[in-house]
């Protein structure tokens, strides 16, 4: 029987979360978000770094009812299953690259959160406009504010993930030679 290291299934937890990341995106993604995409503009708010009151109005604006029903049902099942997909990714990868330090974790499990956070805030934006109510400013803010920390936090995961490539490259190449 052949004995895998525990580092060893780390790795190989994080090569097939990345596989089904991509195939998430590539397969699923792309699929359920092309009944709300339009060929010009923004297709998701939680795309952007930030949004205003306008521009979240000309999103819904620039829908009909159906498409910001699909957008809907996009963030409550398809964007929340791929936040959970690119945690589990990048969670894996963390695990691999710093094994003793898995504070590290909290980054990447903080921006799923904050992701469903935003796609909760969007979609009490979704429902006003639909009721004809005036999209509340306070909500926008929200939504906007979160979305702000949602990519933050992404980008420390990006930078946690290179600092351990950096480390892992530099250990293979400073390696002593046998001989």
């Amino acid at each position: 029987m052949i004995k895998y290291s525990k580092n060893q299934r780390t790795l190989y937890f994080a090569i097939g979360f990345t596989l089904a990341f991509f195939f998430y995106i590539t397969f699923i993604l792309g699929h359920v978000s092309s009944c709300f995409t339009l060929d010009v503009g923004a297709n998701s708010l939680g795309l952007s770094f930030s949004y205003t009151e306008d521009i979240v109005q000309n999103f819904f604006e620039s829908r009909t009812q159906e498409q910001l029903l699909c957008y809907s049902q996009f963030l409550q099942i398809w964007d929340a299953i791929f936040a959970i997909i690119y945690t589990l990714m990048y969670a894996s990868w963390i695990m691999y690259f710093f094994k003793n330090n898995r504070i590290f974790l909290a980054i990447p499990i903080l921006g799923m959160i904050s992701d469903w956070a935003e796609n909760y805030v969007e979609l009490l934006m979704i429902k006003a406009y639909l009721n004809s109510s005036p999209i509340s400013e306070i909500l926008v803010s929200l939504g906007s504010g979160i979305n702000s920390i949602k990519w933050v936090l992404s980008s420390l995961t990006y930078l946690i993930i290179l600092v351990g490539i950096i480390i892992i490259l530099k250990n293979f190449l400073t390696k002593p030679k046998l001989h």
